[in-house]
């Protein structure tokens, strides 16, 4: 078989065995089954519409996220699977904030959020909504994300922890169940807007399954 190698001028292609030979000009749309989308393409909802469309029953309880960056990063995954809410607590950055703003990319603005001085307060104020809650964290009998079986009859709100502390041990006392992301490298550590991604997206494909 002869291979044509990357190498063309004009008409002209060199062959794998150091042969010219002369080609009329075809265009080959290599991929053109791949083609990405244009944003106008995505089917994106408008914020009213958000608003107003059934959600996922998730709320993400950010505690004591210190970077603003991954406040958020946070906001976008939680646009991107129809979250009921965000939950900022203590130090957390709150919206209306340009850093806010430069990862969730107006996704601050879809999804609805509250404020609480202390995470232990969203933790009582969702229980009370009937919300099962549940800590991102290693802990002593977490259970792995891959062995976590949502029901599809109950809501769920996942508590990510500040970036060096983690869930706070009052949080956790006071959550149904933590669950791990399994971890087989050396740090054993995510960033939490990372974290907030692996869960929602393992949550809705357990969900939809």
């Amino acid at each position: 078989m002869i291979t044509i190698r990357a190498t063309n001028v004009g008409n002209i292609s060199r062959l794998s065995d150091g042969k010219m030979l002369n080609l009329q000009p075809i265009l080959i749309f290599h991929g053109m089954d791949r083609r990405k989308l244009l944003n106008s393409e995505l089917h994106r909802l408008t914020v009213d519409e958000f608003r107003n469309t059934e959600k996922n029953g998730i709320v993400l309880i950010l505690d004591n996220v210190r970077s603003a960056h991954n406040v958020g990063s946070a906001f976008r995954t939680a646009d991107a699977f129809l979250a009921d809410e965000v939950a900022l607590c203590g130090i957390c950055a709150v919206p209306p904030s340009p850093e806010i703003h430069k990862t969730a990319l107006g996704a601050e603005n879809s999804v609805l959020w509250k404020h609480f001085d202390r995470t232990e307060d969203a933790v009582a104020y969702y229980k009370e909504r009937g919300y099962r809650i549940i800590a991102v964290e290693q802990t002593e009998n977490s259970v792995m994300l891959d062995d976590f079986a949502p029901s599809d009859k109950e809501k769920y709100a996942f508590i990510f922890g500040n970036e060096v502390k983690g869930v706070c041990q009052e949080a956790v006392d006071l959550s149904d169940f933590s669950v791990e992301i399994p971890q087989y490298g050396t740090k054993h550590s995510l960033n939490v807007s990372v974290s907030v991604g692996i869960v929602l997206w393992d949550f809705m494909e357990k969900r939809r399954s």
